[in-house]
């Protein structure tokens, strides 16, 4: 099964040792995890200039997403589902890729809960939801 991380899940899951980084190593051993150019440069900057971490380490996380990640293009909806439009990538990511899942922190994302039969989910709502099918 399918799943995009959006670039602030990724961000925290790198950058910390909390619910985001279980939340990754989850992702990649069970699903099948998506991410898109656009996803990676947002993740590429933010990790550089908002964390400041060293450009070696941010370099080597890039790389390590494009190898053990799917990464995808995908062109523009149609239509503007978002306020930001940027957003917009995210979901037409998920729809293009056939994934079942969007998980952010994205307000703007979160708001809408589904889009088609896509579910949005926050990080930890969706390992709440994980660990409870485990039972």
């Amino acid at each position: 099964m399918r799943l995009v991380l959006d670039s602030n899940i990724i961000v925290a899951a790198f950058s910390g040792r909390g619910l985001c980084n279980s939340l990754f190593e989850l992702c990649q051993d069970r699903f099948h995890v998506v991410i898109s150019e656009f996803i990676v440069g947002e993740v590429q900057r933010v990790l550089m200039t908002k964390i400041k971490m060293p450009e070696k380490n941010v370099n080597l996380i890039i790389d390590y997403l494009k190898e053990f990640c799917i990464v995808e293009n995908c062109k523009n909806l149609v239509e503007q589902v978002c306020r930001d439009r940027d957003d917009d990538n995210i979901i037409a990511l998920a729809k293009q890729s056939n994934s079942k899942y969007i998980i952010t922190g994205n307000k703007d994302l979160l708001v809408l809960k589904k889009y088609g039969n896509i579910k949005i989910y926050t990080a930890r709502d969706f390992w709440e939801e994980v660990k409870q099918s485990d039972n």
